[in-house]
């Protein structure tokens, strides 16, 4: 096709209006054409698998849609706005963490502005920690909370600092770690919850709770002591273990040996007594019966004793050796 430039400016005229008047006729289908493409592109949307869409309609929440393909009404009469719901964030305080794995690298930025706090007994740590959450209401999430990450953060680290001020340097350097970690996750929901920010908290946990760099030394020497102090206190325990319970033991069997003869006396000498009255009464209906028996059993029990037996007769001037009846057994 040959393109003919033409030869003076009606001609140049009555050309363009010939093209314009062709090029008129697909204005129509032009429009029409970037409407529905403009519908198409502003009515369907896709919800990824971790995620919910909120549908807002002039600004004003209409409804919340499930992980697909759905539809809207077009040209921004319905907005929609994705959450996160089944991701778990994570934020850090007094660390920073640029990158994760086997050797894990930090910051070497110093974060004591956020770090430092106060204790019930005015010492003064070094503490971090990290707090992960994810949403769990996704309308209160996207109408009453203007920066997430920012309200996360600076409502955990003044509940921080509130619990650390009801804690001695002690306890929370050692013994109080888990008991700190509770009561920060169950104060900062309850705040989380009365500002209906749609946030559920599922983590509070203390990474290091260490003294500031300048009194490390210090305080290093002063836990030394401590410890000193406890082994020796434990030292003292452990002998007073061995000697008390051994004296108490000992204590305890003389008592119940002391306790045995004095019940072994009295049931004795309460037999005797039963004995004798039982020998009186037999003595006042038979004297004389009751009192050769006595006189036998006594010297039943003595003669065995005695080594030589002599005999006397009343008319005799002289001592007569007994035979020698008791030698040999006999």
């Amino acid at each position: 096709m040959d393109f003919k430039i033409p030869d003076t400016p009606e001609e140049l005229f009555r050309q363009g209006r010939k093209n314009m008047d062709q090029f008129g006729k697909w204005i129509p289908l032009a429009i029409i054409l970037l409407v529905v493409v403009g519908f198409m592109g502003s009515s369907f949307y896709s919800v990824d698998q971790d995620e919910v869409g909120i549908i807002r309609r002039f600004g004003k929440y209409v409804r919340t849609t499930q992980p697909g393909l759905h539809w809207r009404l077009p040209f921004n009469i319905e907005q929609f706005d994705p959450v996160k719901v089944t991701r778990v964030f994570k934020e850090e305080f007094g660390f920073r963490t640029l990158r994760a794995g086997v050797q894990t690298k930090y910051s070497p930025k110093s974060y004591d502005e956020e770090a430092l706090m106060l204790t019930g007994d005015l010492n003064v740590l070094n503490v971090s920690w990290i707090v992960q959450f994810k949403v769990k209401d996704p309308v209160y999430l996207l109408f009453n909370v203007r920066n997430v990450r920012e309200t996360v953060r600076d409502l955990s680290e003044s509940v921080m600092r509130q619990v650390i001020g009801d804690y001695s340097v002690d306890e929370a350097i050692t013994t109080r770690k888990n008991e700190i970690n509770q009561s920060v996750r169950d104060k900062l929901q309850v705040v989380l919850d009365n500002y209906k920010s749609g946030i559920q908290v599922d983590k509070v946990e203390l990474q290091e709770v260490l003294p500031p760099e300048v009194v490390k030394a210090s305080f290093n020497e002063v836990n030394e002591a401590e410890q000193e102090r406890e082994k020796v206190v434990n030292q003292s325990w452990e002998a007073y273990n061995k000697v008390i319970p051994k004296a108490r033991g000992q204590a305890e069997k003389t008592i119940r040996e002391a306790e045995g003869y004095a019940l072994e006396r009295v049931n004795k000498s309460e037999g005797d007594a039963a004995k004798f009255i039982e020998t009186w009464n037999a003595y006042k209906h038979a004297k004389d019966v009751t009192r050769k028996r006595l006189y036998l059993e006594t010297m039943q029990d003595i003669i065995p004793k005695v080594g030589k037996i002599y005999v006397f007769e009343p008319e005799a001037t002289s001592v007569l050796p007994l035979l020698k009846i008791n030698e040999g057994g006999r």
